[in-house]
């Protein structure tokens, strides 16, 4: 079975490029994740990689700034690749093992969708602790963000 790969240290964005989610994810774990976005939606592999990547990326900032009440939130697109990801329970439980120290992350989705600039703080977030956001993702923002804003969920 493939595991969650160890995160490559973090990186100044302003000073090396960005890093990719992809990185972080076993080849096959990723493979078997873009074909299920591609079964499930209506994408090619480009566009389910995409998503993928930004839910990876979403969900190992969320990770890293756990406790921090921040109140992030995705795009609805992005949501898609957390949903993605998390469904995969496996392989969820064993990201968070290593990039959550131990703690699962819960996912509490609220009825509300929210429009307060959260989705764009984010993805600004996201690129602040150095991954590539793939901003026309993102941009659906003004009617996302229906994630519940504590300390250990998203």
């Amino acid at each position: 079975m493939a595991t969650v790969a160890e995160l490559p240290p973090a990186t100044a964005p302003t000073t090396s490029p960005a890093r990719s989610a992809r990185e972080v994810v076993p080849a096959a774990l990723w493979d078997k994740q873009v074909g299920l976005l591609m079964r499930d939606y209506p994408y090619d592999s480009v566009m389910a990689a995409r998503v993928l990547g930004q839910g990876y990326a979403y969900l190992l900032t969320a990770m890293r700034h756990r406790g921090e009440g921040l109140g992030l939130a995705p795009s609805a697109l992005v949501d898609i690749g957390v949903h993605t990801v998390i469904l995969d329970t496996v392989s969820y439980f064993e990201l968070c093992d290593r990039f959550n120290d131990g703690r699962y992350l819960h996912h509490v989705p609220e009825v509300d969708f929210k429009n307060d600039g959260s989705v764009l703080r984010t993805a600004d977030l996201i690129a602040a602790d150095g991954w590539e956001v793939d901003l026309p993702l993102w941009a659906d923002a003004a009617t996302c963000g229906p994630c519940h804003p504590g300390n250990d969920s998203h």
